[in-house]
């Protein structure tokens, strides 16, 4: 078993050494912006099981993949794997065995997270709670690509502000446009239909739809900024209607209202397109 990590230490990644992230970056990363959570968390009647964070299950079981979102405790193998290791995984989709981790994990995104945050996610999951659980291993019907890109050797980040840049470099932690843009055989269509909704969930709720997010009359243009940000954080459309899993609200709703109104100054800029 691993020492937990101190934010004192030095984390080694392949590229050059980085000063271990503050765990309180980590910690509001994993369980606000990121939604980690969402995914790896077992569910209840009443949402999240607070025992088990983290501690992972089934979150899609569909004809081309069956995804099963890891136990990410210490209690799991990240427990054997170094910390270049995990960062690796998170950052890139790559196994210390170098198989690929298959979808839903947003690599198309997450290889935006820069070097300092990066550091902070993985010294804060060295210190979460360790659940001893085994949720299962993924089965994929299609076939994985080698690699999800080039090798990464160092990100950085846009200075933290209330601005279009530090709000896209959020939206990216929060895999928004994952969701949000429909979905090809190859992943979500972020070149040619960025935000453009239309990408079907199933689960124990029903059917949801993800929403179109642009600049446009069937996106958010109409809606204020406080309405925008109600729907993020609280899943409440302006005419007081619920809105359906599996976005994060309660996740989000602990954002920072700077962070908060970085993401929607973003969003404000997102080329208005229509409905799918």
């Amino acid at each position: 078993m691993r020492t937990v990590v101190s934010a004192m230490l030095l984390i080694s990644f392949a590229g050059p050494a980085f000063a271990a992230g503050h765990l309180d970056r980590g910690e509001y990363l994993v369980t606000t912006v990121m939604g980690c959570g969402n995914c790896h968390t077992p569910m209840g009647p009443e949402g999240p099981i607070p025992d088990q964070a983290l501690a992972g299950r089934l979150v899609e079981k569909n004809d081309m993949f069956t995804a099963i979102a890891p136990n990410i405790t210490p209690a799991s193998q990240i427990a054997d794997w170094s910390d270049a290791d995990l960062a690796r995984a998170i950052r890139e989709g790559i196994r210390p065995d170098g198989s690929i981790i298959g979808p839903p994990m947003p690599f198309a995104l997450y290889k935006r997270i820069s070097d300092d945050d990066l550091a902070a996610i993985v010294a804060y999951l060295r210190t979460v709670p360790a659940v001893e659980a085994d949720p299962g291993m993924s089965a994929y019907n299609i076939p994985l690509p080698p690699a999800y890109g080039p090798p990464i050797e160092t990100v950085s980040a846009p200075a933290p502000g209330v601005t279009v840049e530090y709000g896209d470099y959020l939206v990216a932690l929060a895999h928004c446009m994952e969701c949000h843009s429909p979905m090809t055989p190859m992943g979500p269509d972020l070149e040619n239909a960025l935000g453009q909704g239309g990408f079907e969930f199933h689960g124990p709720w029903g059917t949801s739809v993800a929403a179109n997010i642009t600049n446009h009359a069937d996106g958010l243009a109409e809606y204020t900024d406080a309405e925008v940000k109600a729907m993020i954080t609280q899943g409440l459309r302006p005419d007081g209607s619920r809105m359906m899993p599996p976005m994060p609200y309660g996740y989000l709703a602990g954002m920072t209202s700077d962070d908060l109104d970085a993401i929607v100054m973003y969003l404000r800029t997102v080329p208005g397109k229509p409905d799918m």
